[in-house]
């Protein structure tokens, strides 16, 4: 467990193509069932500490055990982490995530700013009211990002539980279920 962040509970992989990602983690990997949400974006969304425009993007999650695989795919060329990511030249795994709750959230972001650390974008996911901070732990080349997300909440938890629990009963059918928020 991370002393400053807290627990990793997600890896997260920025990637040209979600649906073939997704394939791939299910059919080769065996990790599934896959949850997507298609074309969501970001309200309060601040870019390298600046507001900016959101990206367009869809994310997917599945589960291995507790730790959650999240998949992200950026539809169009906004300024983003996830763009940098791959225009850099990058694959593989982008970020990891502690989560907490709303008012952890509030007091851990204040705090890791006060250390110094800088927020490489910032945002709440419009059709959920998800709340992400994601810190530049290192230079964009070789670091990692490490990103704090309010998903421990009571109005988000029950989210996390579901795709938990559905790997765990996972019988390799329906690999991938589109959802909506």
């Amino acid at each position: 467990m991370s002393r400053r962040f807290g627990e990793i509970r997600q890896i997260a992989f920025v990637v040209p193509n979600i649906d073939a990602a997704m394939n791939y983690w299910s059919g080769t990997l065996g990790i599934g069932p896959f949850y997507i949400k298609r074309s969501l974006t970001f309200t309060a969304f601040h870019y390298n500490g600046v507001e900016a425009v959101s990206p367009t993007i869809s994310i997917a999650l599945a589960n291995s055990g507790s730790l959650q695989i999240e998949l992200i795919q950026q539809h169009d060329n906004t300024p983003s982490i996830y763009r940098d990511f791959l225009a850099a030249g990058r694959t593989g795994l982008q970020h990891v995530s502690a989560w907490v709750t709303c008012s952890e959230f509030d007091s851990l972001r204040a705090a890791l700013i006060k250390v110094g650390l800088s927020l490489a974008q910032e945002g709440t996911i419009t059709a959920s009211g998800t709340r992400l901070a994601y810190y530049a732990t290192a230079d964009a080349a070789n670091g990692i990002i490490y990103e704090v997300s309010d998903l421990m909440d009571i109005k988000h938890i029950h989210r996390v539980h579901l795709v938990e629990e559905a790997a765990r009963r996972w019988d390799g059918t329906a690999p991938v279920r589109e959802t909506k928020a």
